[in-house]
């Protein structure tokens, strides 16, 4: 398979929903060194995180030809996808354990998870106020826990780029936070 250097994530993902399997191990080898570090930073576990990278790109060999170009670049939709993927394995692992029997509860009480509730829904609203651009940005940074440097490579954009996002959209978070909070 020779690569493909010149051909943008998003026509790979497209010519992956055409069961295209060079275009496919393409996106593999770009990305699942990052959706890998994502993961192991979200799920902490090694094996967790390699089954969410499995799971990632099955789930991409399957989804690819729902992409659609026009609504935003192929990396962002990557990494929803890889997003997802490592969501549901952190789902998976909390569902196994357990408070062993006898030992008091240290989760918050009505008052504080309805509170809890409240700001969550807030921030998430406001969150999903601002340019996907930014959005994707901060997802990777704060939620991914990827450094700047880390969001250029897996977003394929420049670092100046990725620091200026980041600056406007916690900006731009600020100031709906404190309309909603204030």
């Amino acid at each position: 398979m020779a690569p493909r250097r010149g051909v943008s994530d998003g026509e790979l993902i497209e010519q992956v929903g055409d069961g295209d399997r060079d275009a496919f191990e393409t996106l593999y080898g770009r990305y699942a060194r990052a959706i890998f570090g994502l993961a192991l930073r979200r799920l902490g576990n090694r094996e967790q995180a390699e089954d969410a990278v499995q799971d990632t790109f099955a789930s991409i060999w399957r989804s690819a030809a729902s992409y659609r170009r026009s609504r935003g670049p192929g990396g962002p939709w990557l990494y929803t996808v890889a997003r997802n993927a490592i969501v549901d394995r952190a789902r998976a692992r909390r569902d196994v354990t357990a408070e062993p029997l006898g030992v008091a509860s240290v989760e918050a009480g009505p008052a504080e998870q309805a509170e809890a509730g409240w700001r969550a829904f807030v921030v998430h609203r406001a969150f999903g106020e601002l340019p996907s651009s930014e959005r994707a940005v901060l997802e990777l940074a704060y939620w991914g826990g990827l450094s700047q440097s880390e969001v250029a490579e897996f977003l394929n954009i420049p670092l100046g780029t990725v620091k200026t996002r980041t600056r406007n959209g916690l900006s731009r978070l600020a100031d709906l936070l404190d309309e909603d909070l204030g």
